[in-house]
């Protein structure tokens, strides 16, 4: 009995040390854990972001530049871009660019290869003081986080981008900010940016905010408020195009909200006299768009001539534009003619990216039968000969139509 009554104890006192060591290894298990996660929340998971913080605790926006116009605006961007970067671009398509940024915060630039997307861009970006940073798009493309980043569970860490960090930093700075899509419809444009095109329609900038984490910690950057970043009314986004068998067709969604310019040829290289500009902020810019609204509306025999299009356009093709491209009309006319050019030139460039493109995929029998017809109601609302934009974008989806 005795041999048997000390086994039962060894096998208990076996048992005893295993709980033992169990627990100690509970608690060594915790202990480490309450390291780490002390350790994660004196670093943070936004390095860079972070360190933007730290650069502009103290940053104190420019004087603004009260002596700018449009016009000037134009003239000295055409002007840099041939004396510092030898691209050269005509007036008309100088004007166009910034009408563009003057309607809209998404930009398409379309064109053959070669003909200075991307520099267009990039160059206006340099002029204004502040670089672009350009983002190639990837065919895989899906969602925001592509662009953005996204929290890595394992590291603990957020994988921050260069486009989160302009995004960051354009909320502490006045500058305008760009940021170039590159290839924009190499993959679904609705996919990965569909978010922002849905803040992007939000009429007030404060209630724009794009959610970058689902959580809060607390030495999270100090312009993230619950996870969120307030989108920054100073960014423009724009995309370079492509039309090949490599890249998706743009839908009629992303269109309507985008301002569009086609580059299909080079200019003419000329002799620049650039003298340098006092730093312009978006306050500057926006100060003169409000200037052109006020000082150049869009006429009646316009608006009349418009209103003649749009009621031939429905009679015969169902086609009709909304509240949206109407505004859009109106002010990409008056900042156009605020930038040196005129209401008629206006109208020409942006009826053909904004009503006339909306023929394409049309019964192609219809389009033949009633081009003649279709081009005499420009020509006659509009006046003869004032329309060659919008006559040659006819003829052009006419002719493709199958």
């Amino acid at each position: 009995m005795s041999i048997f009554a000390s086994e039962g104890a060894i096998i208990i006192y076996l048992i005893i040390a295993i709980i033992a060591i169990i627990t100690l290894v509970i608690l060594l298990n915790i202990s480490l854990t309450k390291k780490k996660t002390v350790e994660r929340i004196s670093e943070s998971r936004f390095a860079m972001l972070t360190e933007i913080d730290k650069e502009y605790v103290n940053y104190e926006p420019k004087e603004p530049n009260l002596e700018i116009n449009l016009k000037d605006f134009c003239e000295g961007f055409r002007n840099y871009a041939a004396s510092i970067h030898h691209l050269y671009y005509s007036i008309d398509d100088v004007r166009k660019f910034v009408a563009n940024l003057a309607v809209s915060h998404i930009m398409i630039l379309q064109g053959m290869s070669g003909t200075g997307k991307t520099s267009l861009a990039y160059a206006f970006g340099n002029y204004i003081k502040n670089d672009p940073v350009i983002v190639p798009v990837q065919p895989m493309w899906k969602e925001r986080t592509d662009l953005i980043g996204y929290y890595n569970e394992f590291t603990k860490k957020f994988n921050e981008t260069p486009f989160l960090k302009k995004l960051y930093e354009a909320n502490y700075k006045n500058d305008m900010y760009i940021t170039i899509l590159d290839e924009m419809n190499i993959a679904r444009i609705e996919y990965y940016f569909a978010e922002f095109l849905s803040l992007l329609e939000i009429p007030n900038p404060d209630g724009r905010w794009l959610e970058v984490v689902s959580d809060m910690w607390k030495n999270d950057p100090k312009k993230l408020e619950n996870g969120m970043l307030k989108l920054p009314k100073n960014m423009w986004f724009i995309g370079t195009a492509n039309n090949d068998d490599s890249t998706f067709s743009i839908s009629d969604k992303v269109y309507d909200r985008a301002m569009i310019m086609n580059l299909d040829k080079k200019a003419l290289s000329f002799d620049a006299d650039y003298k340098d500009i006092p730093h312009v902020s978006f306050d500057d810019f926006e100060r003169m768009v409000n200037k052109a609204n006020d000082s150049y509306k869009l006429s009646d025999s316009g608006l009349e001539s418009i209103k003649l299009l749009d009621e031939y356009l429905q009679r015969h093709f169902y086609i009709s534009f909304g509240n949206r491209i109407m505004k859009q009309i109106h002010q990409y006319v008056e900042a156009y003619v605020a930038c040196g050019g005129t209401e008629i030139e206006a109208l020409d460039d942006i009826i053909a990216k904004k009503i006339i493109r909306k023929l394409e995929g049309q019964n192609s029998n219809s389009l033949k039968k009633s081009k003649e017809d279709l081009i005499n109601i420009v020509n006659s609302s509009f006046g003869e000969g004032n329309m060659p934009i919008t006559i040659s974008s006819i003829e052009r989806i006419v002719s493709n139509a199958k």
